[in-house]
């Protein structure tokens, strides 16, 4: 990758966070690419002089996504934007989650609720739907790292419904979706992908504990572990990049969970700014550093 410049896009808040980052810039460098750490929303940055921006840890971008969009569609026309700026545009919103299910996808049952919508009417419907669930998390639309989501027992509906009205009521789209208690025994796989090729999975245990509230911190505390996936996890995974309308992308994150009858459920598909999980799968962050080369190629 020689004389090649990457731009490691990433937020001010986020940079002693990223775990991935430190070790991406070795691999990079390594492979004789110049690397430049950058915040998303430096004004002084002059995208054009990089050959490639690659999206880190913009972590901040949730309170933000107009400007971030916007910071994102100038970038993009001065240099290569991986991902690129559509996918950011369709990603960023868990509205995608309709999508996916109409191609087929099996996902977590999930219900939104618009601004302007009645609360209390929409949570009921939606209980009325579930009558088997009980438990169910409320969630921004757009929203990352388990930031303003939280866990509720089916007779906390005053709780729930206060969350939903305030989320609304600041004009943000509200995710409900039952939850599939299998999540405290098993935990979540992230399957990570580069090229559209299975690169390695990792286990997070439960983030959403019964009777926390939401996380204030940019994301929840993760607990981590290697993990081999099951042929059923592969195989949902491959159905989700496949009904993706954007063809092979550098990157891609698939976080599944298990429903009552032990099928993988497609919980998100993360292709903004990911955690890539490098420390828990050795040769992962240079097969990285490789397709990266390639694209630049």
């Amino acid at each position: 990758m020689p004389s090649h410049h990457i731009a490691l896009v990433t937020a001010s808040a986020a940079r002693a966070l990223d775990e991935d980052l430190a070790p991406l810039e070795s691999a990079l460098r390594e492979a004789g690419a110049d690397v430049t750490l950058v915040d998303w929303d430096d004004t002084r940055t002059d995208w054009s002089r990089f050959d490639l921006a690659l999206l880190r840890s913009p972590w901040d971008y949730m309170h933000r996504l107009p400007e971030f969009l916007a910071w994102a569609e100038r970038a993009s026309t001065q240099t290569t934007l991986h991902n690129p700026l559509p996918v950011i545009r369709w990603n960023t919103d868990k509205h995608y989650l309709r999508d996916l299910e109409k191609s087929g996808v099996a996902i977590v049952p999930s219900v939104f609720v618009e601004p302007g919508e009645d609360a209390p009417a929409a949570l009921a419907a939606f209980l009325r739907a579930h009558a088997d669930c009980t438990e169910f998390v409320v969630k921004p639309a757009i929203g990352a790292g388990s930031r303003d989501a939280q866990r509720y027992h089916r007779g906390d509906s005053d709780a729930a419904i206060a969350h939903v009205r305030r989320l609304i009521d600041a004009g943000r789209s509200v995710l409900l979706q039952p939850y599939l208690d299998r999540v405290d025994e098993h935990g979540e796989t992230a399957l990570v992908f580069f090229d559209g090729k299975f690169s390695h999975a990792i286990r997070k245990g439960p983030l959403l504990k019964r009777g926390e509230g939401p996380t204030r911190a940019l994301f929840a505390a993760e607990h981590i572990t290697p993990r081999q996936p099951s042929p059923a996890e592969l195989s949902l995974s491959q159905r989700a990049l496949a009904a993706m309308p954007f063809g092979t992308l550098p990157y891609a994150r698939i976080d599944l969970i298990q429903h009552a009858d032990s099928t993988p459920r497609l919980l998100e598909l993360e292709l903004t700014e990911p955690s890539l999980f490098f420390a828990y799968a050795p040769g992962s962050v240079e097969r990285f550093a490789r397709a990266l080369a390639g694209r630049i190629a």
